[in-house]
């Protein structure tokens, strides 16, 4: 009977050692679960006065729009900061028609000026709420060719060259800016003042807005 127990135990013993045995190759055969790639993310920040290039998507004007119409526009080259890309282009902007006085209330030109609030950056989605001087369009004082200007730098707007074409009651002339691009600006009839869809403008912004890349970028 003693014996018959002793080999009992030695067949469990020698079943124990195989079995920690076949755990142990399983173990070092299925490799550790991958850890996550991390991609580190850092801030940049913009200062007040940045300018974003902005061509709007839909036209406004004087005579064809109303306060709080929305607007919005993609930049149309990317904003640095640092030395770093900040922005990318077709970074989306909104936003909305700020003033819209037609001709006869103020000195007897139209006026319309708008600004941006929001902003959606074009590679990974992030949202910033933004704020911007506003950008103002101011139809022609007087009769002459060079009459039509275009957003004073003081309002953050841009000067646009004059009426061409020499045609009473309507101009096109090309957005300066500092560079901001060409756009097409049709002063109507009336001394009214339209920016067409597709105008580049060059707004700036008044309050600093920081921003989240990852390292890469």
């Amino acid at each position: 009977m003693i014996g018959l127990i002793r080999l009992v135990l030695a067949g469990l013993a020698m079943l124990a050692c195989v079995t920690s045995a076949v755990i142990g190759v399983s173990a070092e055969a299925t490799p550790p679960p991958a850890k996550a790639e991390r991609r580190a993310v850092r801030e940049l920040t913009l200062p007040a006065g940045t300018v974003l290039r902005v061509r709007v998507s839909r036209g406004f004007g004087s005579d064809i729009s109303t306060v709080e119409d929305p607007v919005q526009g993609t930049l149309v080259r990317p904003v640095l900061a640092g030395g770093a890309e900040a922005l990318p282009t077709g970074s989306t902007l909104t936003g909305y028609v700020s003033s819209a006085v037609r001709p006869g209330r103020v000195k007897g030109r139209g006026r319309v000026s708008v600004r941006f609030t929001e902003l959606r950056r074009a590679d990974g989605g992030e949202h910033y709420a933004i704020r911007t001087r506003p950008w103002v369009a101011v139809a022609p004082a007087t009769k002459k060719k060079d009459a039509l200007t275009i957003g004073a730098p003081a309002a953050g707007g841009a000067i646009v060259g004059g009426i061409l074409g020499g045609k009473k009651g309507a101009g096109i002339g090309a957005l300066a800016g500092g560079g901001g691009g060409t756009a097409v600006v049709l002063a109507t009839r009336g001394k009214d003042v339209r920016v067409g869809r597709g105008a580049t403008l060059a707004v700036r912004l008044s309050a600093p807005l920081t921003v989240r890349v990852s390292s890469g970028t």
